[in-house]
């Protein structure tokens, strides 16, 4: 018999992951409702045009496309669900007020984020849509790190940044194309001596803010140094900190820690404003990525500012997976009263399994249902 490969990236999940998998997926929709977060569930594929909310060379290469044998257009797998809900807000809901959304299903990426990085992340995330305030990211973190402590991450980093900071600089420098992006992948590495020759020949005063940026990391003081080594005369670069200043303040009022990383942009094409992420013992990278993407609706017909964050659940996963619940054996039989005992158990919760040639080694049964005289009851099993 022919042994079936599964792609790269690509696995099976068994009953165990797949049970704490999605018991953690119920429990954060729960949390997400609690907050007044509803749920959406966008198509997994649609006309690729759909798929991106602007020009997303990163996304597009992720993006798995085909041809629709209906209407002969292309079509694609999502590889990400944020630019699916912002049509949603903006094309279908069209709320004047604020929106709260968030959504639990699979994506699918032609190429993997890293060497171990499943190629069918399980993303979960919640956004707010039509709040330009500092109010909305602060919710979407406090939420975020309800989230992770309910995974049962307790040791949390969380960086926050400013895409802006960047953008403004670049902007200033008339950066474009491929130089820019040498810059920005310069800057997202940390990597000075590559940031000293993408940026030869830009201003003097803009290359020492870039520079800068990659040193402005820890805690309270970084915001005033940054007060003092960054271009505060380019547009932008003033109203970033402000903003920076104000969510941190709004953290260390409700209990949350936070580190800034003025040179944290990893962030997708879409986001503008302020960016963070998550880190725990024993993850290379970020567990949760989030930030602010204003403008993200504007090209399904409405601009309307937002924030949110999303995760990967099975990245969130961990041994010792757990093992099914307890259950009680039951019978096979046709017996009115049988019938009626199985149905009682199952309705008052309880896991019943019927004994098809169950084979007690391999079910989780520690109890078994039983005839004694005229009433069936569950006895411990021996």
């Amino acid at each position: 018999m022919r042994n079936w490969i599964l792609p790269e990236n690509i696995a099976d999940v068994l009953p165990r992951e797949a049970r704490q998998t999605e018991t953690l997926r119920r429990s954060l929709l729960d949390l997400f409702g609690r907050y007044g977060y509803e749920l959406v569930m966008p198509p997994l594929i649609e006309y690729v045009e759909s798929l991106f909310v602007l020009d997303d060379p990163a996304l597009n290469l992720k993006t798995f496309k085909l041809v629709d044998e209906l209407s002969g257009r292309q079509m694609g797998v999502r590889a990400d669900i944020t630019p699916q809900v912002a049509r949603i807000d903006a094309h279908i809901l069209n709320r004047q007020g604020v929106a709260r959304l968030c959504y639990a299903d699979s994506v699918v990426h032609s190429r993997p984020d890293g060497i171990l990085s499943s190629r069918e992340p399980r993303q979960i995330g919640a956004e707010i849509y039509g709040h330009v305030g500092i109010a909305a990211d602060v919710e979407v973190i406090e939420l975020l790190v309800e989230s992770l402590q309910l995974a049962g991450l307790a040791q949390i980093s969380l960086d926050i940044g400013h895409i802006g900071l960047f953008h403004a600089l670049a902007n200033a420098a008339g950066l474009k194309g491929d130089a820019r992006d040498a810059v920005f992948d310069a800057l997202q590495q940390k990597d000075l001596p590559t940031l000293r020759e993408t940026t030869a020949g830009i201003d003097a005063v803009i290359v020492a803010g870039l520079l800068a940026l990659p040193t402005l990391y820890g805690g309270a003081g970084v915001i005033e140094r940054a007060r003092s080594v960054l271009p505060l005369q380019i547009a932008g670069v003033s109203e970033a900190l402000t903003a920076l200043q104000a969510l941190a303040d709004a953290l260390t009022a409700r209990g949350i820690g936070y580190r800034f990383d003025l040179a944290e942009v990893k962030s997708s094409d879409y986001h503008t404003g302020l960016v963070f992420a998550a880190y725990t013992a024993g993850f290379a990278n970020a567990i949760a990525r989030g930030g602010r993407y204003d403008s993200v609706g504007e090209k399904f017909g409405r601009s309307r500012p937002a924030t949110g964050f999303s995760l990967d659940l099975r990245a969130l996963t961990h041994l010792p997976f757990p093992a099914a619940p307890p259950a009680i054996l039951a019978p096979a039989g046709d017996e009115p009263s049988l019938i009626a005992a199985i149905r009682a158990l199952r309705a008052a919760g309880e896991t019943v399994l019927v004994d098809l040639d169950v084979r007690l080694d391999e079910s989780p049964c520690d109890r078994v249902l039983q005839l004694i005289g005229t009433q069936w009851q569950v006895v411990a099993l021996s």
